[in-house]
């Protein structure tokens, strides 16, 4: 109270010279620029008097902030570029002819306020003196009550009483007299519409800026997920099923190539006995004819002696010869059919063996594709179980993507049931505070549902946070959205994660702020624009 009163005075009793000060400029300044405007002079003189104004405006700006507690800003914009440029620049921006007004304008407002403060001033601390200064000016003929407020003791010190009874009216009344001047020199000499235009969208240029950059860095993020994630998970899936099939393929072929082998060896085998014939064996048919041939040439020999002694002889020769050549007959044909009997038994004998061995070379055949073929599919179904498990750890890849873009929960249930699902994954107890009914704007939703989830992230990664609270609320047109935690603080603001929540909170012109002293606690909070 006292320092803003003092404050106040000392506006106030500077308010004449700096009222003088600036009236003597404006005028010198204003009679330069105009007589040299016609010559070449004229625009570095324009230039140099608008600097020494802007000068004196920023003293101004200051004192003013005696009065209104910061100094006022300043309303200019930068520029550059070639003198006749930044001529037309200077000229062109509404403050350097608002800072001339005020120059011209502070000399009156300050004379008439300057005196007015000065005035309750002297008059108050005159009062509150009057003991030590009134013996010394005794005044016989002043009038009723003064004479007796003067000229005696009791009087003076009854001053003083009225004096300290009144200070706090005087102090109101400096105040109340130095804001005036201060509130008109705010209006002139502070920021106007064309400096918060100019701000606004420099702000939105920076805004759009780190928005273009978020989203670059998003769609990495989100192609470095899908390329290292799911789609490697996918690729690896696919190799998986393409080597499984091939084996399947494999073990197809050896199968079916076994099965033929074994039906063309059965086919052949079961064909062989109905065609076997004498005449399949040549050298055993030669063989037997010759030796019939023999047999009949021997009796043939035999019989002819027995002709030349006799009938009875000749007959019996002959009948001998007819005995003995039919016993050779037979015997040749015995021989001939017992030979033939031999190589038919033994081609028999053969065709057995034969068949024997192929079936038994299929029966072997069988016997050793059958494992080759099982362990091809066993092999082929861990193939298959692998690439399933594959496919589920893509899938599940592919819904925490989904998640980290915009969480299906917002859309379904809304924005406090998304934070108390978040405060249930926490790894330390977290209380939610809100409107459950509440919805918001999805955009507004979304960079409140990730400032959450990146605070309780931080508190429980680098902070050692034991407890945490949420609390969501709505003021006025604005959303907000609080996370504090009792960890060990000093959380940077300037943090690869803050800063993209920053830029979050930015792109929907909100503001962000964080606050983390060493030792905690950490407050998190988020101001959204609400329209809806």
């Amino acid at each position: 109270m006292i320092k803003r009163t003092a404050r106040a005075l000392a506006y106030l009793v500077t308010g004449p010279v700096a009222g003088l000060a600036g009236f003597l400029w404006s005028v010198v300044a204003g009679v330069l620029v105009t007589v040299l405007a016609v010559t070449q002079l004229g625009g570095p003189v324009f230039l140099g008097a608008a600097w020494v104004t802007r000068r004196l405006a920023a003293v101004e700006r200051r004192r003013a902030g005696w009065v209104l507690g910061a100094p006022i800003a300043s309303p200019y914009v930068p520029v550059g570029g070639s003198p006749r440029e930044r001529v037309g620049a200077v000229a062109g921006q509404p403050a350097t002819w608002r800072d001339l007004a005020w120059l011209f304008v502070l000399l009156p407002v300050g004379v008439v306020t300057g005196v007015a403060g000065l005035v309750i001033a002297v008059v108050d601390l005159a009062s509150i003196a009057a003991p030590a200064w009134a013996w010394a000016v005794p005044n016989p003929n002043a009038p009723f009550p003064m004479k007796q407020l003067l000229t005696t003791v009791p009087g003076r010190f009854g001053l003083t009483v009225a004096g300290l009874a009144l200070l706090p009216v005087a102090a109101w009344l400096l105040r109340t007299i130095a804001a005036g001047p201060a509130r008109l020199a705010a209006a002139l000499l502070g920021p106007g519409e064309h400096r918060r235009l100019v701000e606004r969208a420099a702000r939105l240029a920076e805004t759009r800026r780190r928005v273009v950059d978020a989203q670059a860095a998003e769609l990495r993020r989100i192609e470095r997920d899908l390329h290292d994630g799911a789609q490697a998970r996918i690729v690896a899936a696919g190799m998986t099923l393409a080597l499984a099939s091939r084996k399947l393929r494999a073990a197809a072929s050896s199968a079916a190539a076994s099965s033929a082998s074994a039906g063309s060896a059965l086919a052949s085998v079961g064909a062989g006995p109905a065609e076997i014939n004498i005449s399949d064996f040549p050298e055993i048919a030669r063989q037997a004819s010759a030796d019939l041939h023999d047999s009949a040439a021997t009796s043939a020999r035999t019989a002819r002696p027995g002709v030349g002694g006799g009938q009875l002889g000749a007959r019996a020769g002959v009948g001998g010869g007819q005995l003995g050549a039919r016993a050779g007959v037979g015997g040749g044909q015995s021989g001939a059919r017992a030979g033939v009997g031999g190589g038919q038994s033994g081609a028999r004998a053969g065709v057995g063996g034969g068949q024997l061995g192929a079936r038994a070379g299929v029966g072997d055949g069988q016997s050793g594709a059958r494992p080759g073929v099982a362990g091809s599919q066993l092999d082929a179904r861990a193939d298959v179980e692998l690439a399933r498990r594959q496919l589920d750890e893509a899938l599940a890849e592919l819904r925490r993507l989904v998640r980290g873009i915009h969480p299906p929960i917002l859309t379904d249930r809304g924005l406090h049931a998304a934070l108390a699902a978040l405060a249930g994954d926490s790894p330390f107890p977290v209380g939610l505070h809100g409107d459950p009914d509440a919805r918001y704007p999805a955009a507004v939703e979304s960079a409140a549902y990730f400032v959450v989830a990146e605070g309780l992230t931080n508190a429980a990664k680098h902070a050692g946070a034991t407890r945490g609270t949420i609390t969501l609320d709505r003021v006025a047109d604005l959303v907000r959205v609080t996370v504090t935690d009792d960890g060990r603080g000093g959380a940077d603001p300037d943090g690869a994660g803050l800063l993209g929540l920053r830029r979050r909170v930015e792109a929907l012109d909100g503001t962000l702020t964080v606050s983390s002293p060493p030792g905690g606690p950490t407050v998190l909070r988020a101001e959204l624009p609400c329209t809806s």
